[in-house]
């Protein structure tokens, strides 16, 4: 029998499937809300410790913006810059996906599988 697989290999799964299903993706990232890495599949140099703190303070903010605002629970914001955007996912109360995608990325197909990979990893978390 073999032992189930951590918490840890469990996410870094949810990513590679991410990563298989939108192969033109940077980078994404799972983290605590604290930003602290968990898993991530960056191909390059990219500093997945940095980028875990952003992305938490980044949530923490766009969760600030909402109750200011009235308009509900945060699900997710996005960043965009001319060469690529950042989205950022809430899964539930304990971590934070971010995708980064290039720019003229099918936004539907992005949506859709970057959704359910937050739903796994808030269920994971």
């Amino acid at each position: 029998m073999t032992a189930p697989a951590s918490k840890q290999e469990q996410l870094q799964a949810t990513l590679q499937s991410l990563r298989t299903s939108l192969p033109e993706l940077r980078g994404a990232l799972v983290a605590t809300v604290d930003g602290l890495p968990i898993a991530q599949t960056f191909s390059d140099s990219t500093d997945s410790n940095r980028v875990a703190a952003m992305a938490a303070t980044a949530l923490g903010l766009g969760k600030r913006i909402n109750d200011t605002l009235g308009t509900g629970e945060l699900t997710e914001m996005s960043v965009s810059g001319l060469d690529g955007q950042v989205y950022v996912y809430a899964t539930g109360r304990k971590g934070v996906l971010a995708v980064v995608t290039p720019s003229g990325m099918n936004l539907g197909l992005l949506h859709m599988e970057a959704r359910d990979a937050a739903r796994t990893v808030a269920l994971v978390l």
